[in-house]
């Protein structure tokens, strides 16, 4: 965008198509607990086989980038986070993120890694998977993304098993993503148990943050809008 004319009519002109916008707390990330406003994107081009959104493939409205800030503005929380389905599926999500770091916003953006990031604004928090083999979608992770992550972004494994894990950290090894930015191995849901992982990352002594979902502890793990 380049001038704030120009901003303000592409903030009217421009739509994205919306599952739902909605407060709570941040339940992952290095961000985790905190209150958080989430723009939750329709559409996913990938099918990971323990998906916790399918509810967003196809449902949506098509709201404005304004109408978008203007739900946004309501809560009352600096903090925001666009989410999917693939957020980075709708041609329009980066102005809608610049738009949002234009109005003051910290941005963060949770993309499965398969849609190129190096349009996104500088400024913004990238929260990217990688999708392990279990996901049965690990051929969709688009390895040249890791070259525009930053030390403050954060790069996602979903570990559903052991094989999992230990593809996660050939992975870690074979792109230096220790010595590039924050990293996070997170429980897929139900299909193994926080303090497997937890013994699999100590005896592997790998650099990471175990990333549990916290929102299905404190609500039902089936729960929307939260």
């Amino acid at each position: 965008m380049s001038g704030s004319n120009t901003g303000h009519d592409e903030s009217k002109n421009l739509s994205l198509t919306v599952t739902e916008i909605y407060a709570s707390i941040q339940g992952e990330s290095s961000y985790a607990g905190l209150p958080c406003v989430f723009i939750r994107l329709s559409g996913c081009p990938l099918r990971c086989r323990w998906c916790d959104t399918v509810y967003s493939y196809k449902a949506g409205e098509a709201y404005s980038i304004s109408n978008i800030s203007e739900q946004v503005k309501r809560h009352g929380i600096s903090l925001v986070e666009i989410t999917g389905g693939e957020p980075l599926a709708q041609p329009n999500t980066p102005q809608l993120i610049h738009y949002l770091l234009q109005q003051g916003y910290e941005v963060l953006i949770e993309t499965s890694g398969s849609e190129p990031i190096d349009t996104l604004d500088p400024r913004t928090h990238i929260i990217m998977d990688l999708k392990c083999p279990d996901s049965k979608m690990e051929q969709h992770n688009l390895y040249k993304n890791i070259e525009y992550l930053k030390a403050s972004d954060e790069v996602k494994f979903v570990i559903a098993s052991r094989k999992d894990f230990d593809w996660a950290l050939d992975t870690i090894k074979q792109y230096h993503l220790e010595d590039i930015c924050k990293i996070l191995l997170s429980c897929a849901f139900g299909l193994i148990q926080p303090a497997e992982l937890v013994s699999w990352m100590l005896e592997a002594k790998v650099k990471a943050r175990l990333n549990l979902q916290q929102h299905k502890y404190i609500w039902s793990p089936k729960a929307k809008g939260v």
